[in-house]
């Protein structure tokens, strides 16, 4: 498969081309995250191409979208629970630094995690952790993949 799902992550999960949807969810649809240097990294990405910003939702989706968000985190922190050892807890952000699309950031953060990043933002990881092979998203996170969608599933 190519990679050209990356270039319209909402359109191609619209299109169920996006291989890295777990469920579509009420208001987005819960993604794995490129990266798995911190196992269990989701993403959530809102279900309207075109919206940037939380606050261009109507108040309804917008709380529909933070809901969705919530039951994202709560997925990730079961199943990491259940499935990766040394979890602590889960880190929930909307940030909109880079990507043009609104989307939400879901973090597990673990006791394994080195001492002088373990208490700061997933952001302050080196470069490398990002673009290393070894992180990529892939079919040895299948497990947990599945654990994700499980408990996104008893969640509803």
């Amino acid at each position: 498969m190519s990679d050209a799902w990356r270039r319209d992550r909402i359109g191609s999960a619209l299109r169920g081309e996006n291989p890295a949807v777990v469920r579509r969810l009420g208001d987005g649809f819960a993604v794995m995250g490129d990266v798995q240097f911190l196992p269990g990294y989701s993403v959530l990405l809102v279900d309207e191409p075109g919206v940037g910003r939380l606050s261009e939702l109507s108040r309804g989706k917008r709380l529909g979208f933070l809901g969705d968000m919530d039951r994202l985190g709560e997925a990730v922190e079961r199943a990491c629970r259940r499935v990766e050892s040394g979890f602590r807890r889960v880190n929930l952000e909307i940030l909109g630094n880079t990507d043009p699309f609104l989307h939400a950031h879901v973090w597990p953060r673990f006791d394994w995690e080195p001492e002088d990043l373990v208490g700061r933002p997933v952001w302050l990881y080196p470069p490398e952790r990002w673009s290393d092979p070894e992180f990529a998203l892939g079919p040895r996170h299948d497990v947990l993949r599945a654990a994700i969608g499980e408990e996104l599933d008893r969640l509803t």
